[in-house]
């Protein structure tokens, strides 16, 4: 019984991915990732339905385990990261909607 309840906070994390998907039409909302508070741990990574989760690449930072990365043109923003990063490691993926995305970064988003 003690055991069950050691991990109750895992049950509103999905299983991993078992297959990859394309993206259909525009999401409602994106995932961003603050590099800065991003510790490069990768638990997000798996959990992608997409696929669309990478590490940035090493000449950005030049330090030994780099943060990671949304490719935004993929991102179908069902905000399983945001949820696995805030319960499992350093809550650093945040959910914007996409307007107020394609506005902050200069990005229009693909359907």
């Amino acid at each position: 019984m003690a055991d069950t309840y050691k991990y109750e906070h895992y049950k509103s994390i999905p299983e991993p991915a078992e297959k990859v998907n394309a993206k259909k039409k525009k999401p409602k909302l994106m995932a961003v990732v603050d590099e800065d508070n991003c510790t490069g741990c990768q638990v997000c990574v798996p959990f992608c339905p997409v696929d669309c989760i990478e590490t940035v690449p090493a000449e950005k930072y030049e330090i030994p385990i780099p943060p990671v990365q949304v490719r935004f043109d993929e991102c179908i923003g069902c905000q399983i990261c945001a949820r696995v990063c805030t319960k499992l490691t350093w809550d650093a993926i945040r959910m914007l909607p996409t307007e107020e995305f394609e506005t902050l970064y200069e990005y229009s988003v693909a359907e």
